[in-house]
């Protein structure tokens, strides 16, 4: 379905279960899937090596201090597939958004340098995962465990990563649950304050 994108439009359709996506073209739709695929923060799993990286450094976490860079970055080309579902107008609107304080940016950075990150969509009890991007092993890896640590210190009660893109988010415990499911576990979470 097609909505004009705004930060205004964002923040119903998340609070709906709905997320947009750019066409190759630029077309923005909006998807509610049949299956949607969550990380229980109750249960995030952190592999041994990767906690290790973790707890030995060699990456400065920074949080919001270049949502814009970091959504640009996500949008970038990539080894697995062509193309990307991040459009120009979507890093306007979501920049906007991160302006008004509901999108934010964790991000891994060595040596002076941007080196990963992510970013999503805060809603109250809700962040929406909307996209990552790595220049260095395992630096959106570590970003996204301080992330989970945050969104659980925070009082988060649902991660939504959207699909499974790939084996490696399996790693961390991510499942896939039917949309009655995530309605159920999204109408929870946007009745609980918390903290980014």
């Amino acid at each position: 379905m097609s909505i004009q994108l705004t930060p205004e439009n964002l923040i119903a359709g998340y609070c709906q279960g709905l997320f947009p996506m750019a066409d190759y073209d630029g077309t923005i739709n909006w998807y509610d899937v049949r299956r949607r695929a969550i990380i229980p923060l109750d249960a995030f799993h952190v592999p041994k090596r990767l906690a290790r990286r973790v707890r030995h450094g060699g990456f400065e976490i920074r949080v919001d201090t270049c949502f814009r860079e970091v959504m640009l970055a996500c949008a970038g080309p990539r080894a697995d597939h062509e193309g990307t579902w991040i459009s120009d107008e979507m890093v306007e609107v979501y920049t906007a958004l991160h302006e008004m304080g509901f999108a934010h940016s964790v991000e891994a950075w060595a040596g002076g340098e941007l080196v990963g990150g992510l970013y999503g969509v805060a809603i109250r009890g809700l962040f929406a995962g909307e996209s990552m991007f790595s220049r260095a092993t395992d630096a959106s890896k570590v970003a996204l465990v301080h992330l989970v640590e945050r969104l659980q210190r925070g009082g988060f009660q649902l991660l939504d990563s959207q699909y499974i893109v790939g084996e490696h988010m399996l790693q961390f415990g991510t499942i896939e649950i039917s949309r009655a499911e995530y309605q159920r576990r999204l109408a929870a979470a946007l009745a609980v304050e918390t903290t980014f």
